[in-house]
């Protein structure tokens, strides 16, 4: 109820009191309330103003709730107390933590103090495992010195011979003169290294004389051989040309005889002279024959029995290519080994002792002792027989079409043009060479020169004459390479060459070829196998054969090499012991000195195949240009009691038959810094590396800020003359090892991959052994052959992108292998691989060796290397096809063998040891 309705109601009576009442009451706690609001909100407010306005005076001793300092609160006796209680507190604390600080900076020079004495202590260790090492070695190569009774001698001093020798009394005939009394050994001692002095033959009249070519070529192969000197005075051997001579301006023989004696190093009896007389023609004369030669000895062609001095004097073969290479092409294949006529012969007898044509005696009458005046009677009938026999397809011609060379008496004189009987004689198995009636002359000219065509197109020689002086008869086996028969077999002859095996054939066939690509073909190979001879004879080693020398490349090193995971898993194979040793040499070759007085024979005639590659022996005294290795220290050395077998355990022992051995890498690179430094990498810890020899291919040098890695073996960075992939095989003189392993800087190895590979080829040091397999294949449609990089059961190369051979084969590669081998790979940008395999084949006839699974190695990442090309294929068809032209067949052998650790994929415990089998 409202005010209004009570006032209306009479305001007061019965109801009125209470009314105001409450009123007033209502009035009170508005107030109350209003009060309280203004106490509780207003107050607050006015004294924070007044409170911060008291604080902000100026002056600090008018603050009234202000912050004061420590003494005004200390003026009061307990906060006094509590203060210095504080001040104590927090000294100490202060004391306490740079005592702490301090112990901790000692902490830290103790810790550093203990790992420098821990890096001192494994220092240590290594320092002592090495001296370990250094006295185990010395103790072996005492024990091996020991052992072979033979102490270190240093070389005697060099005595130089008097200008002027003393005269030895001659012996009773010249025909009677031998090296022990017509030799003046003392000219040449075993140190002397075989100083060779030759005459200018312009210097004297019968120069004008000599044929053009001859001397052309004569003077350009002793530029270019290491033992000619221009010092006679040291001079073993004195070397004069006579010819060969032209006919119209030919001297007579006593001025002839005149001119030799007045040498200026003759002394009397031309005692260590040698008189050369090349032919280059058939109908060359023995001018020789009637001059006065004293104790020189004589190099030609032909001889008479009286003249001709075995041991003494040598039998050369004809100079036919004198200032030209053989064209490798117009050689026909070694293959087939049959050809369209079994044998031929064409020549024409303008002298007999009696006449060929006429009476013919009768096998009876002979019989009853009356033998024929000469045995080509004998020959033309039989051999006339033969061919009407129609059995073989032969081809014999008595008679020539056109006007026959001029010969000698009784000789067969040669028919036709060289490139005719070329012709003929590539369609012929056998060439008959029918020797010269009158057995006095035991050579001639026209017989060395039908020898030289028929070495040379690959038709077997049949020397009909056993009393012939084949060219180098002294040191070569020619009954490996051609049939000498004596005359009085004449019937037997058809019998004996259809009873020959093609196996046999081939085999003479290759050996043909071989004698004749390394002594005849041209005037370096004559002239070098004739001072070999000489050299041989008087038993003085060869001189060490050439190696390139390595132009370094100044480069920064020091980079630590990181770890490649996927070089640390090694598979089943455990590495063996990590060597600690500085890197070591292979040990070099001693026999040098004792080499030419033992087994001579042997090492000339008994190698398996050309380049007379013997397995434990191959310096033959004669290679072309005199490449000889002996001294190099790069041979296959003759081996020993090996290290290992049962008792050993096979993480002790690194296999083969030689105690101890490193190898060397070679690694071919071209302007790919950043692959270069990863494979470099990949090499840091690698057993048995001896050292990495980078042939740096690229005219462009490395970039100078370029930080090479440090893998804790000599990187020695090579630089080339040009660019190219031969310079993949040369043998550079930083190479100290007989093992090479020849890598591509993108090829991806395993550790235990390379370890295995290594013990493999220490096994089979002739051999290549690698990991990427290739085949060659006969492509019937087009007749030629096809490279093939397909995975397949059988193999015939393996690529020297990653594999291990001795550095014997660079030699070889580099020196003797055919230039236009060597051409084709410059040519081509490729193939040098497959022409290094093509190579060691031939030598050895064995296929190489492949180990483990892998089949190709690929390089993330790389670049794109030059067999990515779409042309590289084709090119490498190319190459096996010439390459086969040029060697006259096909040497590559195929093999299924493979080779694999003998726990391949089985599993052992660790214990247990570990070692090979062959699959």
């Amino acid at each position: 109820m409202t005010a209004y309705t009570m006032l209306r109601n009479g305001g007061v009576g019965n109801g009125g009191q209470p009314w105001v009442l409450r009123w007033s009451s209502r009035i009170r706690l508005t107030w109350l309330s209003f009060t309280l609001f203004i106490i509780l909100v207003f107050f607050p407010l006015i004294a924070h103003y007044y409170l911060t306005t008291i604080d902000d005076a100026d002056d600090a001793g008018k603050r009234i709730f202000g912050p004061r300092t420590g003494n005004e609160l200390c003026e009061v006796k307990h906060v006094q107390d509590l203060c210095r209680i504080r001040e104590s507190v927090s000294e100490e604390l202060l004391q306490l933590e740079a005592k702490r600080q301090e112990l901790n900076s000692e902490i830290a020079k103790l810790n550093l103090k203990i790992e420098a004495c821990k890096k001192s202590i494994e220092n240590a260790k290594q320092d002592l495992l090495q001296l370990k090492n250094v006295i185990s070695q010395t103790e072996h190569s005492y024990k091996e010195l020991m052992a072979q009774n033979q102490p270190k001698l240093s070389l005697p001093i060099r005595l130089l011979p008097d200008k002027d020798d003393v005269t030895l009394p001659l012996p009773k005939s010249n025909r009677n003169c031998r090296l022990h009394n017509c030799f003046d050994y003392s000219r040449c001692p075993l140190t002397s290294g075989f100083p060779v002095y030759v005459y200018n033959s312009d210097d004297y009249p019968f120069g004008s004389s000599l044929d053009p070519l001859i001397k052309q070529a004569f003077e350009a192969t002793v530029r270019t051989n290491v033992y000619v000197t221009e010092n006679a005075n040291i001079a073993c051997v004195y070397i004069i040309l006579v010819g060969e001579m032209q006919e119209p301006i030919m001297p007579k023989p006593t001025e002839l005889e005149q001119q030799l004696h007045s040498l200026p190093y003759w002394r009397t009896d031309g005692h260590n002279h040698l008189i050369i007389s090349l032919s280059r023609k058939s109908e060359t004369q023995n001018f020789i024959y009637n001059i006065s030669t004293g104790r020189a000895m004589i190099a030609q062609s032909t001889f008479y029995d009286v003249q001709y001095r075995p041991g003494f004097d040598i039998v050369v073969s004809p100079l036919v290519h004198a200032m030209s290479e053989p064209n490798f092409l117009e050689i026909p294949p070694q293959v087939p080994v049959k050809r369209k006529y079994l044998f031929s012969f064409q020549g024409e007898k303008i002298e007999s002792l009696r006449s060929s044509l006429q009476e013919v005696r009768s096998f009876e009458e002979e019989i009853e002792g009356n033998a024929p005046a000469d045995y080509d009677d004998r020959i033309i009938t039989t051999l006339k027989a033969v061919q009407d026999s129609k059995l073989d397809f032969v081809l014999v011609e008595f008679t020539c079409k056109n006007q026959p060379k001029a010969s000698l008496p009784t000789e067969w004189a040669l028919c036709g043009e060289r490139d005719d009987r070329l012709e003929l004689l590539k369609l012929s198995t056998f060439a008959l060479i029918i020797t010269p009636g009158d057995t006095h002359l035991v050579i001639s000219a026209g017989c060395a020169m039908r020898l030289f065509e028929a070495l040379e197109v690959g038709a077997i020689p049949v020397v009909l004459g056993e009393q012939v002086q084949l060219p180098y008869n002294d040191v070569i086996r020619w009954n490996e390479a051609a049939l000498i028969i004596p005359k009085p077999r004449i019937t037997e002859v058809h019998f004996l060459l259809r009873s020959i095996s093609d196996n046999d054939l081939l085999a003479m066939r290759r050996q043909g070829r071989f004698l004749w690509e390394t002594y005849f073909s041209t005037s370096d190979n004559v002239f070098s196998t004739v001072l070999a001879i000489i050299r041989t004879r008087i038993q003085i080693p060869a001189a060490p054969i050439r190696e390139e020398t390595a132009v370094e490349i100044p480069h920064r090193s020091g980079k630590a090499a990181g770890t490649d995971p996927n070089m640390a898993d090694n598979g089943d194979l455990d590495l063996g012991p990590v060597e600690t040793e500085p890197p070591y040499a292979s040990p070099k070759y001693l026999r040098n000195f004792t080499l030419t007085a033992m087994d001579i024979y042997r090492n000339w005639n008994s190698a398996p195949g050309p380049f007379h590659l013997f397995p434990y022996t191959p310096f033959d005294p004669v290679l072309p240009s005199e490449a000889k290795f002996l001294g190099s220290g790069t041979g296959f050395r003759p081996i020993g009691g090996g290290a290992g077998g049962s008792g050993k355990e096979f993480q002790a022992a690194l296999g083969g038959n030689v105690p101890r051995e490193q190898f060397t890498v070679v690694m071919l690179t071209y302007e790919r810094e950043e692959v270069l430094m990863n494979s470099l990498e990949r090499l840091n810890g690698l057993p048995y590396l001896n050292k990495v020899v980078v042939v740096w291919n690229s005219p462009k040098l490395p970039s100078e800020d370029l930080l090479w890695p440090d893998i804790g073996v000599p990187i020695m960075v090579v630089r080339t003359e040009k660019n190219s992939l031969n310079n993949r095989f040369l043998p550079w003189d930083e190479i100290e090892t007989e093992a090479i392993l020849s890598i591509d800087d993108d090829a991806h190895l395993r550790h235990d991959e390379i370890m295995f590979g290594f013990r493999v080829w220490r096994e089979a040091r002739d051999r290549i052994v690698g990991f990427p397999g290739r085949y060659h294949a006969w492509d019937i449609p087009h007749q030629s052959w096809l490279y093939n990089s397909n995975y397949s059961c059988e193999l015939s190369m393996v690529l020297t992108g990653a594999a291990f051979f001795h550095k014997y084969y660079a030699y070889l590669y580099s020196y003797v292998m055919p230039q236009a081998i060597r051409d084709m790979v410059d040519e081509y940008i490729n193939c040098e691989d497959i022409a290094m395999n093509f190579l060691v084949s031939h030598l050895t006839r064995k296929p190489p060796i492949k180990v483990t699974s892998r089949w190709t190695f690929r390089c993330p990442g790389c670049p794109q290397a030059l067999s990515h090309d779409d042309s590289h294929f084709h090119e490498r068809h190319k190459c096996i096809n010439f390459f086969v032209k040029v060697y006259g067949y096909m040497p590559l052998l195929y093999t299924q063998f493979r080779v694999d650790s003998v726990l391949f994929k089985t599993r052992l415990p660790h214990d247990k040891t570990k070692c090979f089998k062959f699959i």
